[in-house]
């Protein structure tokens, strides 16, 4: 994995859909002021508890509380920015090893470094969650004690596979990088 350090990105506490809500919102609206969102609200409608349990009968597991809180909230969202695309829906939502992009992730990494390779190990078991240029990643394999998975972002064009401590902390960091460009955009005009 990479070296990139994570310890400033604190996850705020979002596992129901009001604390979704109010954050996708302010969210919503950064991505305006950094010019990197068209609207405020990217989001679809919430999927039904029904959904949400089928969707996890179908993968053979439980979604972590914040991504099922983000689920019920909304469906998916459009665009994240950040050179992330958008959050899949749960219909699109599944293990990485059996996307053709995944597939070729792993054959390129275990290439180098064998079935070992740790890179290769986590696309063996991760949910793919976002499709782009970047990816974000939900590793059942890697729980907290507070029940999140681990999040890993894979930034292809530069090789790295960074580990955060969920799915919230990946919305965080790149909350962080739109306040960035929020800010130059500001000191522009």
């Amino acid at each position: 994995m990479d070296d990139i350090d994570t310890s400033d990105v604190v996850a705020p506490a979002l596992s129901t859909p009001a604390q979704w809500r109010e954050y996708l919102h302010a969210y919503g609206e950064l991505a305006v002021r950094a010019d990197d969102a068209p609207r405020r609200w990217a989001g679809h409608p919430p999927a039904t508890e029904e959904a949400v349990a089928a969707a996890e009968a179908r993968l053979g597991l439980r979604f972590p509380p914040s991504y099922r809180g983000f689920l019920l909230t909304t469906d998916g969202w459009d665009d994240v920015g950040c050179w992330a695309g958008p959050v899949l829906p749960l219909a699109r939502t599944g293990w990485l090893r059996d996307t053709r992009v995944g597939r070729d992730h792993i054959e390129l990494y275990g290439e180098e470094g064998g079935e070992d390779d740790p890179y290769v190990v986590v696309f063996r078991r991760v949910l793919e969650i976002t499709t782009g240029e970047d990816a974000w990643y939900l590793d059942p394999g890697d729980v907290g004690p507070d029940g999140e998975w681990a999040g890993y972002l894979f930034t292809p064009k530069y090789g790295e596979l960074t580990r955060f401590s969920g799915f919230a902390a990946l919305w965080q960091h790149n909350r962080k990088t739109l306040e960035r460009f929020a800010a130059d955009r500001a000191a522009r005009t």
